[in-house]
């Protein structure tokens, strides 16, 4: 009679939350999600992004205070991307010590020393006024020698103003090893650089370019970014990122491009980051607000299933909220 019935039985460890919990595989902690945050030069009060609902281009001392507040959620890092008043043809106020990123790493230093980490996206997009990632030449393409130049100097002026890590993203060739170069030239031989790595040419950032304000005024990032269609490739660039420096490596799009992540993961031995991208935010946003699925419920689903996919580190716009559920 009793061979009518499972042997096995795995619901018996499914029963309760607390055995779930005790068998849990994969974990999501507060320490493993960074927050992007946006701060905007010349605004008198925060804007909200339209099209990604909660996310503001922050003021100075708004951002201080939504740091503040990150900080003290448990939150592992932040990362800060700048929205200057004048873009023009080389990016100029990248690397202005005076230039809004630069003013914001001083006051976040200032205010929080190092009780989280700091880090700066390294990129020319959010400052030209053609909206691509690098410097032009006459015929409009990206001259990826003459950038780099820009990326070592952005980095220098990230340092000198208290970055704890900058992460270049503008999939430059070589530019991890000009970055390195630059530090180490000018003395910051400890700040460390996370390699935007395996970013792909993907559809899943447009809200993130109205928060940024940095749409490509023609063409697009195919040219540099990679080919969603390609998996293989995403080994050699970060194996590459690696050799010239990189202490960790990212994936983005996370939520798309899971089967990477594990690709990278299984291959480096370097801390793992995969982004959160702001369509995948914006995605969940929308059809939470419709009422089609549990906001909370999907957003920790989502995190999760990146951990698992193998990131230690999660860049994700719902850090703050999921680090105060997660110590509920």
């Amino acid at each position: 009679m009793s061979a009518q019935f499972p042997v096995a039985r795995p619901r018996r460890l499914r029963r309760t939350p607390a055995l779930r919990r005790l068998v849990a595989e994969t974990r999501l902690a507060p320490a493993d999600l960074v927050l992007p945050m946006f701060v905007k030069e010349g605004i008198g009060e925060p804007q909200p992004v339209a099209s990604m609902p909660g996310v503001l281009q922050h003021t100075r001392d708004s951002l201080r205070k939504a740091a503040h507040e990150a900080a003290e959620a448990g939150v592992g890092g932040i990362i800060l991307f700048g929205v200057p008043a004048v873009k023009d043809g080389t990016g100029s106020a990248a690397d202005d010590p005076a230039g809004i990123v630069q003013l914001a790493l001083r006051d976040l230093k200032a205010d929080l020393g190092d009780a989280t980490v700091i880090m700066t996206d390294l990129c020319l997009d959010e400052y030209t006024d053609h909206g691509h990632c690098g410097i032009l030449t006459a015929s409009g393409e990206i001259d990826n020698d003459a950038t780099l130049e820009r990326y070592a100097s952005i980095a220098v002026a990230q340092a000198a103003a208290g970055a704890d890590v900058v992460g270049p993203s503008g999939m430059m060739d070589g530019q991890v090893a000009a970055i390195r170069a630059a530090l180490d030239g000018a003395g910051y031989p400890d700040i460390a650089i996370m390699g935007y790595s395996v970013k792909y040419a993907s559809a899943y950032y447009g809200p993130f370019r109205e928060a940024a304000e940095c749409a490509p005024q023609f063409g697009d990032r195919s040219t540099h970014q990679q080919d969603p269609a390609n998996a293989a490739e995403s080994l050699r660039e970060a194996l590459l990122d690696l050799d010239e420096g990189a202490d960790m490596v990212m994936v983005k799009p996370a939520g798309a491009y899971l089967d990477i992540v594990r690709r990278v993961r299984d291959a480096v031995d370097v801390p793992v980051v995969a982004y959160q991208v702001s369509g995948e935010y914006a995605m969940i946003e929308a059809a939470a607000e419709k009422g089609w699925i549990d906001r909370e419920r999907t957003i920790l689903e989502s995190l999760t299933s990146i951990r698992r996919a193998g990131a230690d580190i999660v860049l994700t716009y719902w850090a703050t909220e999921v680090a105060r559920n997660l110590s509920r």
